[in-house]
């Protein structure tokens, strides 16, 4: 679980190697003088906090060079400048495990750049799943999760009926924005420029009234027959891709179900997904 340094005691700190990564990549000039030390000043009453704990605090940034020592219960060492390995740069999960086996705990003090795709921020697949009946609604909140660098995006609930209508397939009677067409076709290419696997149900559950007692039949999302049906829920095959998906993630943002989950018929999908993320959130997974 996810503390603030504040809530830990010394019992919790003493003698733990606590990794801690700050923004030090100050302004300086050209004889290497810092010119403004706002950002190491907004670090202090953390580190202070750990060195006051007894912990041995291990301090990453991007600034500087080489010092790596033996290091004292209460004393801080600052490693080199994570700038100079590609592998910070490219989010490696290898050299995410290395910097991680070095010590006990992670504090991230660097606010500035805890929104970045570095292996020192975020080391961990991070996916996101978003339903709902409309698309207009969730277009700013899908944008969001792009630019807060999200690995994977699931898409569920009606909203899937508009990308699938801008993808060429016929929908039937399924809910469907005609004025969202081009949204819906902007959000893909987006996907694409940020480089996020944007995942569609393969299959969902037709049905042929909005009701609890309608009829139904499961159908590929790209072989919907052109009816009177709509599509109220996601298929089998769906929820089994979600929760293979959901396997490897370490943290995960759910907003919107995946169908009408009124009726029971149409709550497969929903329940499946809570479930999943009730039994992750007990291997310590985020959600």
């Amino acid at each position: 679980m996810k503390k603030s340094v504040e809530s830990l005691k010394e019992v919790d700190l003493r003698g733990k190697r606590v990794l801690v990564r700050v923004n030090m990549n100050v302004p300086m000039d050209r004889n290497g003088k810092i010119t403004d030390d706002t950002r190491i000043r907004a670090a202090l009453p953390t580190i202070k906090c750990l060195i006051e704990h007894r912990a041995r605090v291990i301090l990453v940034a991007r600034l500087g060079y080489p010092v790596v020592n033996a290091l004292p219960e209460g004393e801080v060492v600052l490693l080199e400048n994570l700038r100079l390995y590609k592998e910070e740069l490219f989010s490696d999960d290898d050299f995410a495990s290395k910097l991680a086996s070095l010590v006990d705990m992670y504090v991230n003090e660097a606010f500035g750049t805890a929104h970045g795709l570095y292996a020192s921020t975020e080391g961990t697949p991070f996916v996101a799943i978003v339903g709902g009946s409309k698309l207009s609604t969730k277009i700013g909140l899908i944008k969001s999760l792009m630019d807060k660098k999200v690995d994977t995006l699931l898409l569920g609930g009606g909203i899937i009926f508009t990308f699938l209508k801008t993808k060429g397939h016929c929908v039937a009677s399924s809910l469907l924005e005609r004025n969202e067409l081009d949204v819906a076709k902007s959000i893909m290419a987006y996907a694409g420029e940020k480089n996020v696997r944007l995942l569609f149900p393969g299959d969902v559950m037709m049905a042929d009234k909005h009701g609890a007692n309608a009829m139904t039949k499961i159908v590929q999302t790209t072989r919907i027959p052109n009816d009177d049906w709509m599509g109220l829920d996601i298929g089998p095959d769906a929820i089994k891709l979600l929760s293979e998906t959901l396997d490897g993630a370490k943290t995960i943002f759910w907003n919107g179900p995946t169908g009408v989950y009124e009726f029971d018929k149409f709550a497969a999908g929903t329940k499946a997904i809570a479930e999943k993320l009730a039994e992750l959130s007990g291997k310590g997974v985020t959600t």
